[in-house]
Order: C-alpha cells, then structure tokens, then sequence
C-alpha cells in the first residue's frame, strides 16, 4: 500500500513546504504531495519540481468547493504538471481539463462539505459515484472515509472498492496511527495520505521529530504489507 506524504495541516500546505521537502528528501518517499491552497503559485511550482527531482510521485489534492474553483484547480494540475489530481466532484468537467495531458483525475466520491472538508454520503452513494467515476475514465477515486458524517468509515472502503473494481482507492484525511493503517489496508485500500497527523505529532505522540513520524509511518506499511 503506497503512503503519500501531504506537505499540508488543516487542508492548506504549510508555508514552508520547500524546507520542509529538503527535510525529508534522506528518507526516499516515493508519493508526495500538496494542496490548492496555502501558498502562492510560484511556490507551488517550484514545490512540484522539487518533488519531481526526487523521484517521487506528485499528487495535488483539490479542497476548493464551488465548480469554477475546483476548474481553476485542474488548470493548476496540469500546469504544474502533477502526476495525480485528487478531490473535486465535477468529473466530466475536470477530464476536459486533464484530457490530453499527463495528469491523471482521482475525483471524491460521496458529498464533501466544507473546509477542512467533511464527506456526506451512504455507502450506496460511494459505491454509485465509484462506478460512474471509472466509467468515466478516471483512474480511481479519493475517499475521505475517516471525515465521513453519516456512514463508517470502513464501510465506505468497502463501498468504493466494490464498485473501483480494479481502480486505485486512495483514503485522504485522518489516517493518524498504525491501527488505521492497518484497517484500511485491510478493506482494500491501494494508497493513503498523511499531513496533519505528522506535522502535529500525532502519529507518533512520544516522538517530537517529523522524520521519526514518517519513519513510523513507512514502518506501518511495512508491517501490512507482510
């Protein structure tokens, strides 16, 4: 199971996301990524040519709510020239963005709400916008399980692995210690996303640096992966 390491806290990446890269380049993560939102553009840009240049995987994940935000998101995505784009409801509008470039569209299933975002939805719901979403090219989906308001959250994994199919399920938001690791891992899950939980120390409570955090972290999906 992939780990993507957010350089965000509380749905913004943090401010000094390019120290904070330089940091944890030593530890060779293979997924990293960041938010719409935080900081500036040229910011943006040289954070996913950093995260380029360490041969990792760069994911962008979408918070904004109203449908010409989430659009100007996508823009964002392909000009930056991320590998994935996470979040965001309008499918068909966003491929339209993405079609042609090397950006490829993981939308939210369910009803995401505000910010920091909350997900609404059954897991009828979540299994019916998986199987539009594959039929609609995408290459999986981005589950906030864990931010879930009316259903829980494993039963939303299994939901949306229901009906991905053989698409890649990322679970996004409060996957904050090894248990739930290893749950998800568990229900199906492909991949994950920490930032918070690292940057609050609240992976790994007894420990004070962000490297330690992340170690524990890879060290869980190690533990899973048997």
């Amino acid at each position: 199971m992939d780990f993507i390491f957010m350089l965000t806290r509380n749905d913004s990446t943090v401010e000094d996301c390019l120290e904070m890269l330089d940091l944890v380049r030593p530890l060779g993560l293979t997924h990293m990524g960041f938010k719409d939102v935080g900081v500036d553009r040229e910011t943006l840009r040289r954070l996913a040519e950093g995260i380029r240049a360490t041969g990792a995987v760069v994911h962008l994940e979408v918070v904004s709510t109203s449908p010409e935000a989430c659009l100007n998101s996508a823009r964002t995505a392909v000009e930056l020239g991320v590998d994935r784009l996470m979040g965001g409801t309008d499918v068909a509008a966003i491929q339209a963005v993405v079609a042609g470039s090397n950006t490829r569209y993981y939308p939210f299933p369910g009803r995401p709400y505000a910010h920091p975002t909350k997900l609404g939805g059954s897991p009828t719901d979540v299994e019916h916008d998986c199987r539009q979403a594959m039929a609609q090219g995408c290459a999986g989906v981005d589950l906030l399980a864990y931010r879930a308001t009316e259903a829980a959250p494993v039963d939303l994994i299994h939901a949306a692995r229901r009906g991905l199919g053989d698409g890649y399920l990322i679970i996004a938001g409060s996957v904050a210690s090894p248990q739930r690791i290893a749950e998800v891992a568990a229900a199906g899950a492909d991949a994950f996303t920490i930032g918070s939980a690292i940057f609050d120390g609240a992976f790994s409570p007894t420990k004070g640096s962000i490297l330690s955090q992340l170690r524990d972290v890879t060290t869980a999906c190690r533990q899973v992966a048997g």
